[in-house]
């Protein structure tokens, strides 16, 4: 159809010369519009000649008859004038005495004329009976024989008449006058002229000519618009083509291979083509049927009658698919309703697979995104059960090998493997539980994918000898459960088999077939690289974390000034580099040391390791805490360039932060340094908490050389000391402040142990995989009673050696340590008369109580003795000898005014020795050790 039109629209191209343009006459003197309305070759313009053809004729007929109509009518009017004036002139009084007088028609003439004239004749005449004129309009025709037929009227008869007289064919009415005795006396007639007739008929023409014309135009300029609005619809084409158009539109309708249903406005349908017939099995006379009368689908029926619009929609006829589209022929209003029909089964059947395959490929996708996230190989193997049920499988279980779950290589291809997940199946386990160490038997699906490493497909596992081998009872069960299918993927990486997942299929599912081999080999080669980066990531965590364990303390050493706990709680990226120390002092001092070192890994937790060994070191030397942060800072730069200056070997660990801070329980007094770390958090023992502020040094291996700064605190007894790395109060979730303000909220309130502190803290600030290393230590602070203490001045004068030894022997036996007062009495003669002798003053004697009895001798000098071996003629450098034979350990530590050189005795060493065996201990030693090597480069006094 749309060829035709194409054809017709072609065949008559708009030029210039022959069609109206721009509001231009055609060469023809026609508009191109109306040009085209005369055209005989468009229905249009044959419909419009042919309605202003019979327009005309219905106008000229109607045209004639009226001039006809009037002409009749005139003619009648002409009659009926004449009668009456001859009746009104023959009855007019005086008549019959005119007619008896001398001179009748000098008395009647003008009364004949003035009657003419009011009646509209032509002429009135009387005359005789004997036909002598009496009066006429024409005076030169009175006294004249009038010629007619006046017989009748002379007979007394009145009569009208048409007849040609003097004045030429005219209508004539006579009228006899009688006298008073009955006879005829005279003749009035009244004579109307044809012609006279004929100008009256001639003065309606025009009107009736307008009117015809009026109505002509009128009726054709309707006749225009129809044609217009024919040819509008029509598309100019002509008869013929419209024939053939109809016959195309006929034979196309039942062509396409698409059903075409028109159903009215009140849901009867009105045309089916053979297509839809086919499709709905309609009957032959479906026509003119109501759509629910048709045997259709309730929904399809319903569809065709409502007044809603479809496109697209799938219903079912029969057990055919069809895809139905529904559209209106009007806007508004009841209209028709054009419904296509397209059968769909077989696409359906393609969009089906398609679908199926759109799934999958969702499903790898999701695997690709769900599998692998913790790094934890039994995690992984879950990860993989759960992606693929209920989308895939309806249950999937998975088995590693041994050595894969503990991060180890696997050594070869196994058939020993352990279940590690099951997923989709609940209640009593008809399969293996997890954690079942399975042996499959040679004949087993597993076993055989394991050794050629591809996928086994067992479409029904009733049929499956090998499978039921390996557990005929349990077999049984599993089948009588409805699991009928079976696929078995080895889960290889690298070449090596690390373990098989199992996807099972139970009632409800179809079997698996081959094309779902394919798509479960892909599914377990991306599960098994996740499987396998979680073995190794397995493997370095186990290394790291045993590093780690290695290098963080394993208990708290024993001392009195602090009750401790701690926690240390590694990222969920692995152990990292967070640590912490707790160190006995010399004169019962504590330090407690917090640190964090950038990254995670093997790396961070060495890292960690050398900078406490280094802390530890520097601790031994009693040197202030700020010093020993300048002196690991100092370490680490030299850590730092070493490393720099190997290309491709080692990483730097500039940027380490650490707490260090030295608790003295004598005193109360905290003395506190940090390079780059949080300060720690004081609570009060009425529960409050205070973050006391601190000088920052910068960084581990950023101090460039610079002096460290510390800060003094003195802590009530009963404080509870908090150190922390910042993973506890940092997240990405809250800031510095937000953690702080969380930390602070979580350690206020009173009597709690440092063991219940850090577990309130763990369980307010921490996260379930937290983000980072978290190192917490509590450490409660007690103060040694002073009665444990006790401190004397020395005169700088040899003879007072002996009095204050002598009041310290009597302290330790007040102190019920009489066992070792002989030890502790040589010790302090020999650390008092070296402070006099190579000292200054102040020289100050202190012993302490505590675990061990600490005898301190501090003087103002800044140099200490060291170790040396005496020669035999020695006669002295001895005494540092008996102080290190009869001690648990001594040292020096330095003070701002000097020095202070302390020993340790420990009160269950056994008694002490006597005279006797001291001299045999002097005498049997070979080359002693000499305390009283003064060197002259001022190291020694």
């Amino acid at each position: 159809m749309h060829q035709i039109l194409g054809r017709k629209r072609r065949r008559s191209p708009k030029s210039p010369g022959s069609d109206h343009a721009s509001g231009r006459w055609s060469a023809r003197g026609l508009p191109g519009r109306l040009r085209s309305l005369l055209t005989v070759r468009s229905l249009a313009g044959q419909v419009f000649l042919l309605q202003l053809a019979v327009v005309v004729l219905v106008v000229l007929a109607a045209l004639v008859a009226l001039v006809v109509q009037a002409r009749r009518d005139s003619m009648a009017d002409a009659r009926h004038r004449t009668l009456t004036a001859a009746q009104t002139f023959a009855k007019s009084p005086g008549l019959l005495d005119a007619l008896e007088s001398p001179d009748p028609s000098a008395s009647l003439q003008p009364s004949a004329e003035a009657v003419r004239r009011a009646a509209g004749v032509d002429a009135i005449i009387v005359y005789r009976p004997d036909g002598i004129t009496l009066t006429h309009s024409d005076p030169k025709q009175i006294g004249k024989h009038v010629i007619g037929p006046y017989a009748e009227a002379a007979a007394g008869k009145t009569f009208t008449r048409t007849f040609q007289g003097a004045l030429g064919l005219s209508v004539i009415s006579a009228v006899p006058v009688e006298d008073t005795g009955g006879s005829v006396v005279a003749i009035v007639s009244s004579v109307v002229t044809v012609g006279s007739v004929q100008d009256r008929v001639n003065q309606q023409l025009p009107v009736l000519f307008g009117v015809a014309a009026g109505s002509l135009a009128l009726v054709a300029g309707g006749s225009a618009l129809v044609s217009r609005r024919l040819q509008r619809q029509t598309h100019g084409l002509g008869p013929a083509e419209m024939t053939r158009m109809y016959e195309h539109h006929d034979a196309v309708l039942h062509a396409v291979r698409e059903g075409v249903l028109i159903v009215g406005g009140d849901g009867r349908l009105l045309l089916a083509n053979d297509e839809a017939r086919r499709l709905l099995e309609l009957p032959e006379d479906a026509e003119r049927r109501h759509a629910g009368a048709l045997g259709l689908n309730a929904d399809l029926a319903e569809l065709l009658t409502s007044g809603r619009p479809a496109t697209d929609e799938v219903h079912l006829a029969g057990d055919r698919l069809l895809a139905v589209n529904k559209r209106f022929t009007a806007a508004q209003g009841p209209a028709s309703r054009v419904v296509t029909l397209r059968d769909t089964t077989e696409l359906q059947a393609l969009s089906g697979r398609a679908e199926t395959a759109r799934r999958r490929l969702q499903l790898l996708y999701d695997a690709g995104v769900r599998i692998g996230t913790t790094l934890d190989v039994t995690r992984t193997a879950e990860e993989l059960a759960e992606v693929a049920v209920p989308r895939f499988a309806d249950i999937v279980t998975v088995e590693l090998l041994d050595p894969v779950l503990h991060g180890d290589e696997p050594s070869g291809a196994s058939t020993e493997m352990r279940r590690t997940a099951v997923v989709g199946l609940e209640g009593d386990h008809l399969l293996y539980p997890v954690g079942r160490l399975i042996r499959f038997v040679p004949a087993h699906p597993t076993a055989a994918g394991a050794a050629d490493g591809r996928a086994v497909l067992v479409e029904d596992l009733s049929t499956s000898a090998g499978w039921q081998a390996q557990d005929p009872d349990r077999a049984r069960r599993v089948l009588e459960h409805g699991i009928h299918s079976l696929i078995v993927v080895p889960l290889r990486a690298r070449g090596v088999v690390l373990g098989a997942a199992h996807y099972w299929r139970a009632d409800g599912s179809p079997p698996f077939e081959e094309e779902d081999v394919s798509f479960a080999e892909e599914l377990g080669a991306r599960a098994a690289v996740c499987i396998d980066n979680a073995r190794r990531y397995t493997r370095e965590h186990t290394m790291a974390v045993t590093l780690q364990r290695s290098l963080l303390p394993s208990r708290v050493p024993e001392q009195s000034a602090l009750d401790v706990a701690y926690r240390y709680l590694p990222a969920r990226a692995g152990v990292g580099g967070d640590w912490f120390d707790v160190i006995p002092l010399s004169g019962a001092r504590v330090a407690l040391v917090v640190g964090d070192v950038v990254g995670h890994g093997l790396h961070a937790a060495a890292t960690m390791g050398r900078l406490r060994t280094a802390v530890h070191n520097f601790s031994v030397l009693d040197i202030p805490p700020e010093e020993l942060l300048g002196r690991v800072d100092e370490l680490v730069a030299q850590i730092d360039s070493d490393e720099d200056a190997v290309a491709g070997e080692g990483r730097g660990i500039t940027g380490a932060t650490c707490l260090y801070a030295v608790y003295d329980p004598t005193s109360g007094q905290l003395a506190v340094a940090t390079a780059g770390h949080p300060g720690p958090a004081v609570v009060h023992p009425g529960g409050t908490v205070d973050f006391p502020r601190l000088p920052v040094s910068p960084p581990l291996g950023l101090g460039a050389g610079l002096p460290g700064e510390s800060a003094e605190l003195t802590v009530p007894e009963g404080s509870r000391l908090v150190l922390f790395t910042d993973g506890l109060i940092e997240d990405r979730e809250r800031d510095l402040d937000v953690g702080l303000a969380a930390l602070r909220e979580a350690l206020a309130g009173p009597g709690r142990s440092p063991e219940a502190t850090c577990a309130a803290v763990v369980d307010a600030l921490v996260p379930d995989r937290p983000r980072d290393d978290i190192a917490l230590l509590v450490a409660r602070t007690h103060r040694l009673d002073p009665t444990r203490i006790a401190d004397w001045q020395v005169p700088r004068d040899p003879a007072a050696v002996g009095p204050v030894r002598a009041a310290c022997v009597r302290r330790i036996r007040e102190w019920g340590l009489g066992q070792i007062d002989f030890a502790a009495e040589l010790v302090l003669s020999e650390l008092i008369t070296n402070a006099i002798h190579y000292g200054s003053e102040p020289v100050t004697v202190r012993l302490v109580r505590d675990r061990v009895l600490i005898c301190e001798v501090s003087d103002g000098s800044s140099t200490s003795p060291r170790l040396r071996r005496a020669a035999v003629t020695d006669e002295g450098g001895r005494g540092l000898f008996l102080v290190a034979r009869f001690t648990e350990r001594w040292g020096t530590r330095y003070t701002p005014t000097g020095k202070v050189i302390w020993a340790e005795l420990s009160p269950h060493g056994g008694p002490g020795p006597s005279m006797e065996g001291l001299a045999e201990i002097l005498l049997d030693e070979e080359g002693p050790l000499s305390g009283e090597d003064r060197e002259q480069d001022g190291t020694a006094p």
